[in-house]
């Protein structure tokens, strides 16, 4: 079969052939249609995730068509359309992951492959209003917003919600997921461009962090937050803290732009403010992200599609930082 390798840290990724993988009793093999870029991929192919097992087959994000059982695999498995849950051993504690904890895509093989093995249990019917390549953007990305939004911050309908950073994976998800659950959601973005294209979406508003007070304009123009969703930490990160109303509740599931400034304690304490942090989720913060999906018909905005062969040029596109949406990668079929 076809995979794209990684043979060692800065190395590019390359299109190999590798001989097709056997499902093993609990597992099934998938036989990808689509899958999806993460970070994570571009942080492996750096060298900076905790495990550092190469050469590998990257890629968490995938849905597909079951092709094979192991045994003790349900029957009515064999040629279904499905998405994947890439992560297993979360462990017996809902509120943090245990040492156990794996990501689909490093060690075990990705889905950046004609074909992948993963745990029965890990299979979701593929919502039926999704492509294939609509169904691989979900699961990283709509899994750690879902968490964030409801499972931690218990995001409530007619609140008023604040997204940094829109145009990423996380981000869109969580803007179109609270909007979706009644809330009144406001952007941040770098971009002009891609403020007006959430508001296509559904966003009240925006505005630019480039922008000097950026965050009393904000607080001008809204009066506040109940929820913010960030995963960007840095500077910005203390003017949510200022953004945030009494109650207010603020998740973060990532820290992309370093260290958070400097914040007065009394900020929080007397606003009773509570900060979450967040990330990825649970089988069970997976399933709800899906149900959800389905039942609020929400479609995952994809940027482009590359084809398998050209996974190395996607990552770079990737790291520019100019997509909206997800990435996806069109490895059989149509995305």
């Amino acid at each position: 079969m076809r995979a794209i390798n990684l043979e060692a840290i800065h190395k590019p990724f390359e299109l190999v052939e590798k001989p097709k993988p056997e499902p093993a009793a609990g597992e099934v093999l998938v036989q990808v249609q689509a899958a999806a870029l993460n970070h994570r991929d571009v942080w492996i192919q750096y060298g900076k995730y905790f495990t550092k097992n190469y050469p590998a087959v990257l890629g968490s994000d995938g849905a597909g068509v079951v092709t094979a059982l192991g045994a003790g695999v349900p029957a009515e498995w064999l040629g279904q359309e499905v998405i994947i849950d890439p992560t297993t051993d979360w462990g017996d504690n809902p509120q943090v992951q245990a040492p156990e904890f794996k990501v689909l895509g490093m060690p075990q093989a990705g889905t950046f492959a004609d074909y992948v093995v993963v745990r029965a249990t890990n299979l979701h019917p593929k919502p039926q209003h999704l492509s294939f390549g609509e169904a691989a953007a979900l699961p990283l990305a709509g899994v750690t917003a879902y968490r964030a939004m409801f499972s931690k911050c218990r995001l409530q309908a007619g609140e008023k919600v604040l997204i940094s950073g829109v145009g990423g994976g996380v981000a869109l998800f969580a803007l179109q997921f609270a909007v979706a659950a009644g809330a009144e959601v406001w952007v941040t973005s770098g971009s002009e461009e891609k403020l007006e294209r959430a508001k296509t979406l559904g966003a009240a508003g925006g505005i630019s962090y480039r922008k000097e007070n950026w965050g009393k304009e904000l607080k001008a123009l809204t009066g506040g937050f109940d929820v913010s969703i960030d995963g960007a930490g840095g500077e910005g990160f203390v003017q949510l803290v200022k953004l945030a109303k009494p109650g207010g509740r603020i998740g973060m599931y990532g820290g992309t732009t370093g260290l958070i400034g400097q914040l007065n304690p009394a900020e929080i304490f007397w606003k009773q403010l509570t900060i979450l942090g967040s990330t990825m989720g649970t089988n069970q913060d997976f399933a709800d992200m899906i149900a959800f999906v389905h039942e609020k018909q929400v479609k995952p905005v994809v940027d482009c599609v590359f084809p398998l062969e050209e996974t190395e040029q996607a990552m770079r596109y990737m790291e520019a930082g100019k997509q909206f949406g997800k990435i996806v990668v069109q490895v059989s079929g149509s995305a």
